[in-house]
C-alpha cells in the first residue's frame, strides 16, 4: 500500500522539495512525517509548497554549480600516503576514507568522509582510483598513492632474521671444485 506526500525538504534518493511522491504508508508515517519532511498530499498543501518550491529550485541551482566546481577541482588530485608495509605490499594498518577526506580537507576541499566510495579500506601499497560522489549525478574519481614508508617495505615480522642473513651470505658463492653438497633431510 503506498501513500501520496509533497516533500518539504530534499530527500536523498526520494525527492527534491515540493515533488509528490508516493511511499510505503510505514515509511511515510514512521520517518518523513515525524521528521517533518514531508505532509501527506492535498490540493491545499501543494499550494502551500508552490513558493517553497521556487526558493528550492533556486537555491539547488547554485548548490549545484557550487557542486561541480568540486568536481572539476577534484579531477586530477592526487594523493599519497606513507603506510607501514610488507615485503609483499599489505598494510600493516589500512587508509580509510575517513583519512581521505581529513587529507582533502587540510587542501581546502570540502569533501565529507559519505563522499568518499570506497567499498573497503584500502590494505595494500600501489595506485588506487577512489570514486567521489558528490551529490546525484556529480561525480568524479581521485588517485591515491599509497608507498611503503620510508621508501622500503618491512621485512616480514614472522620471518627468522638469522634465516635471511644465512640465505644472503650463500647467494652469490661459488661451491669450491671437489666440495660436495650436504644430503638433503629427511623428515622424521
Amino acid at each position: 500500500m503506498k501513500k501520496r506526500l509533497i516533500l518539504r525538504q530534499d530527500v536523498s534518493g526520494l525527492g527534491f522539495t515540493g515533488d509528490v511522491v508516493e511511499v510505503s504508508v510505514g515509511h511515510a508515517r514512521n520517518l518523513l512525517i515525524p521528521r517533518g519532511l514531508a505532509w501527506p498530499w492535498s490540493q491545499d498543501a501543494e499550494l502551500r509548497l508552490a513558493n517553497a518550491k521556487v526558493e528550492a529550485d533556486a537555491r539547488r541551482e547554485v548548490l549545484e554549480a557550487e557542486w561541480t566546481a568540486l568536481a572539476q577541482r577534484l579531477d586530477g588530485i592526487q594523493l599519497t600516503f606513507e603506510e607501514t608495509a610488507s615485503v609483499e605490499g599489505a598494510l600493516f594498518g589500512s587508509v580509510t576514507a575517513g583519512r581521505i577526506a581529513e587529507s582533502l580537507q587540510a587542501q581546502g576541499l570540502e569533501v565529507e568522509e559519505r563522499h568518499i566510495r570506497l567499498g573497503e579500506p584500502i590494505r595494500h601499497t600501489g595506485e588506487h582510483s577512489v570514486p567521489v560522489h558528490i551529490f546525484g549525478d556529480i561525480k568524479t574519481s581521485i588517485l591515491v598513492w599509497v608507498l611503503p614508508k620510508g621508501g622500503a617495505p618491512v621485512a616480514d615480522p614472522l620471518a627468522d632474521p638469522l634465516e635471511d642473513s644465512v640465505a644472503e651470505e650463500i647467494v652469490g658463492k661459488e661451491v669450491p671444485e671437489g666440495a660436495q653438497s650436504a644430503p638433503p633431510l629427511e623428515d622424521h
